[in-house]
């Protein structure tokens, strides 16, 4: 079995609500060990963190305690939960990738420009950025009078196509998916699968995010359960240190 690249250790989140001095708990004691080329799949009630997991990952959220360790392309094994903010920006661009929920993007930008700007921020020329985009747009069926048109007008699963094409992009080690295949209709959501285990193969390890039972089975070699925290006591509005989000 190969070194694991992402490896947790009792990983916890919460929010500290300073108008009601009050701590909200979220992702409790997460364990985890995920390999290249593996899927693992986050699972849980609404609410518990799942998402938060994510973003602790990506390092939006800083994580309240716990370890969270990245094995990086040279060897190195870095604590995402102590990493300065300059390495993790490094990484963003090197070694990690992330499929938010919902596109967001500039409103009068293509939809081709769109997919293709990831590629293109990491010194890529833009003619051949754009002919990867333009692949994987044909490859998530997307129609090719929409290449050219700002995304802004585009219905929800078409929006999502887009977000997709773009979260893929870019060659990663890491891959973050945060429902990526929610709106999608049953013939594009067939077309993220087959593109998802090409990722496998190509020894891509992902945690993801699914709330269709079908998409586990056809893609996971695991789950990471998420379950409740346990409630805060009411005297306890104080305790822990707070947490926010970085940048």
């Amino acid at each position: 079995m190969p070194p694991w690249i992402l490896k947790a250790d009792k990983l916890c989140k919460h929010f500290f609500l300073h108008e009601l001095r009050r701590q909200i708990p979220s992702t409790f004691e997460i364990d985890l060990e995920l390999q290249p080329g593996q899927l693992l799949a986050v699972s849980g009630p609404s609410g518990v963190g799942k998402s938060s997991l994510l973003k602790c990952i990506w390092r939006t959220y800083l994580p309240a305690s716990g370890h969270l360790w990245l094995r990086e392309a040279d060897g190195t094994v870095t604590d995402l939960a102590a990493a300065s903010e300059q390495h993790m920006l490094t990484l963003r661009r090197t070694e990690l990738g992330y499929v938010t929920q919902f596109l967001r993007c500039l409103p009068r930008k293509s939809a081709l420009d769109v997919v293709a700007q990831p590629l293109i921020e990491t010194g890529s020329p833009a003619e051949e950025a754009r002919e990867r985009a333009a692949q994987l747009l044909r490859r998530l069926n997307v129609p090719g009078h929409l290449w050219g048109v700002p995304p802004a007008t585009f219905s929800g699963g078409e929006q999502q196509r887009i977000n997709l094409a773009r979260g893929l992009i870019r060659p990663v080690r890491l891959l973050l998916l945060d429902e990526p295949t929610a709106s999608l209709d049953p013939s594009s959501r067939d077309c993220a699968i087959s593109l998802l285990r090409d990722l496998k193969e190509a020894n891509i390890a992902m945690l993801a995010i699914f709330h269709d039972p079908a998409l586990v089975a056809a893609l996971a070699d695991g789950e990471v359960r998420v379950e409740p925290p346990p409630p805060v006591p009411e005297d306890s509005g104080m305790l822990g240190r707070p947490q926010g989000q970085a940048t």
